[in-house]
C-alpha cells in the first residue's frame, strides 16, 4: 500500500508519473511553486490537522487548487499536503539560505529600519544585490552574516541541531518558532547536505546503518516508535521532546530509562 504522506494524489488528481494510478483521476504534471510566507502548515486535508510545515523559499510541486486550498508535494522530502493557495508564489532562483537560528527581513539595509518578516533557519532567499552587510531580496534586506550561499553546507548535524536549543516543541513543526523531533533531525541533516525524510519512522527506514554493541557516538541517531534523538556525546542526547516541551539536552541514561517506561528503543543508527 502506498504511503499517504508521500503519494501525490488526492480524490481529484494524480501526478502523471505515478504508475497504475486510478484511471478516474486527472493526471497532472506538478507546477513548480515556492513558499512565500515565513512558515506554512502542510495539512492532511483542507483546514485539517497539520502534518508538517514548509518555510520561506522551499520549493513544492503544485498538483491541484480548489476553493483556495492547494494540494502540493514538497521538493525537500516528498511530503504531500494542503496549504492556502495565497502562500505560494512563482519560483525564483535561490542564492542564499538562512544559516542562523532566525533572522529578519528589514525594510532598508539598516538594523534600525522596520522588520517586515522573521525567517527561520533553512529559509531560502533570492538575492538581488549584496553590499557585504545585507543581501537585498524583493521583500527587503537580510543581514549577510545570517546567510550562506546556496549549495554551501554545514558540517556537524549535532551543532546545527543545537542552534534550536530552547525552541518550543510543536507537533509537526519545522521552524525556529516551533519544531518536533523529526523536524529537528531533518533541519540538521539537510543543512549538512544529507537528504532526510520528514517523519521519524521514515527516517529510521532511510537513514544510516544499524549499530549493535558499539558505544554511542556523536551524530548517531536513536529511534523509538514515534520519536528520534541525536546523540551529542556518549552520555547525552539532544532532541525536541514533549517531556520538556522544547529542544533540549538530556542525560543519556535518564532519557533511555524514562522513554523505555513507555516504549522500547527501536534502533540505533549511524550515518556514513
Amino acid at each position: 500500500m502506498s504511503d499517504r504522506r508521500l503519494t501525490p494524489a488526492n480524490d481529484r488528481v494524480v501526478a502523471a508519473h505515478l504508475p497504475d494510478a486510478d484511471p478516474s483521476l486527472a493526471r497532472v504534471t506538478p507546477t513548480p511553486r515556492q513558499v512565500a510566507q515565513p512558515v506554512v502548515d502542510l495539512m492532511r486535508s483542507p483546514g485539517g490537522p497539520r502534518d508538517r510545515q514548509v518555510i520561506w523559499g522551499e520549493h513544492v510541486g503544485l498538483l491541484d487548487t480548489r476553493d483556495g486550498w492547494s494540494f502540493v508535494q514538497a521538493e525537500k522530502d516528498g511530503y504531500v499536503g494542503y496549504l492556502r493557495a495565497e502562500t505560494l508564489a512563482d519560483v525564483r532562483d535561490c542564492t542564499h539560505w538562512v544559516s542562523a537560528p532566525a533572522t529578519h527581513v528589514y525594510a532598508a539595509p539598516d538594523i534600525k529600519s522596520p522588520d517586515r518578516h522573521a525567517l527561520s533557519f533553512g529559509s531560502r532567499i533570492a538575492g538581488l544585490s549584496d553590499d557585504g552587510e545585507f543581501v537585498e531580496i524583493a521583500e527587503g534586506f537580510v543581514p549577510r552574516r545570517h546567510l550562506l550561499p546556496d549549495g554551501v553546507h554545514l558540517g556537524d548535524p549535532v551543532a546545527v541541531a543545537a542552534l534550536f536549543l530552547g525552541t518550543p516543541y510543536l507537533w509537526g513543526g519545522n521552524s525556529r518558532s516551533g519544531i518536533d523531533c523529526s523536524g529537528l533531525v531533518q533541519a540538521a541533516l539537510v543543512a549538512c547536505g544529507h537528504p532526510c525524510p520528514g517523519d521519524s519512522d521514515l527516517q529510521q527506514q532511510a537513514l544510516g546503518r544499524d549499530v549493535t554493541g558499539d558505544a554511542m557516538q556523536r551524530g548517531d541517531l536513536l529511534f523509538w516508535p514515534g520519536h528520534v534523538a541525536l546523540v551529542d556525546s556518549p552520555d547525552r542526547i539532544l532532541h525536541a521532546n514533549a517531556h520538556s516541551m522544547s529542544v533540549a539536552y538530556e542525560p543519556m541514561q535518564d532519557a533511555l530509562e524514562r522513554i523505555a517506561a513507555e516504549t522500547p528503543l527501536s534502533a540505533h543508527k549511524r550515518l556514513g
